[in-house]
C-alpha cells in the first residue's frame, strides 16, 4: 500500500505558508504604523485556502500569467505561492492618509500566530500518528 502524504497533511501544509505570509504582511503593517500615506494590506484567507484546497494556484484569480514558448524560459507573472494582497478599510483614518490601525493589526497578528501554532500541533500530532502506524505501535 503506498502512502500518500499530501493526502495525510490534507491541507494544512497550505495553511501554514499562507499564515506564514499573512504574519508577513500583518507585521509589516504594525511597522508602518507611522508612515505617512501608508496603506494597510491583508490576504483573504479563506479565499485563497479554498483555491488551494481547489487546486488552483493561490495567487490572485485575475492574476497575469505570461506565455512561455520554450521550456527553458523562467516563469512570469506572480508568484504561485503568494496569496492576492487585498487593502484593509480602515475604521478611522488618519489625516496623513495612513490607513493602519494598531489595535486591530495587533488582535489579527495574535490571532493569525494562535492558528498557526494550532496547525503545527495537528501537523505534529499527524506525523506522530504516522510514525506509530509504521512502526506498528
Amino acid at each position: 500500500m503506498k502512502l500518500a502524504i499530501d493526502q495525510a497533511l490534507s491541507l494544512h501544509d497550505d495553511a501554514l505558508r499562507l499564515r506564514a505570509q499573512r504574519a508577513s504582511v500583518l507585521a509589516s503593517n504594525i511597522a508602518n504604523a507611522d508612515t505617512p500615506n501608508y496603506k494597510a494590506r491583508d490576504i483573504d484567507f479563506s479565499a485563497a485556502l479554498r483555491r488551494a484546497a481547489g487546486g488552483q494556484p493561490v495567487a490572485a484569480a485575475g492574476a497575469v500569467r505570461l506565455a512561455r514558448t520554450d521550456g527553458a524560459h523562467i516563469s512570469g507573472g506572480a508568484p504561485s505561492g503568494d496569496a492576492e494582497l487585498l487593502y484593509r478599510n480602515p475604521l478611522q483614518p488618519s489625516l496623513d492618509g495612513n490607513t493602519v490601525d494598531p489595535h486591530v493589526e495587533h488582535v489579527e497578528f495574535s490571532e493569525n500566530a494562535l492558528r498557526y501554532q494550532a496547525s503545527l500541533k495537528f501537523l505534529g500530532d499527524r506525523f506522530r500518528g504516522l510514525r506509530n502506524a509504521i512502526k506498528g505501535e
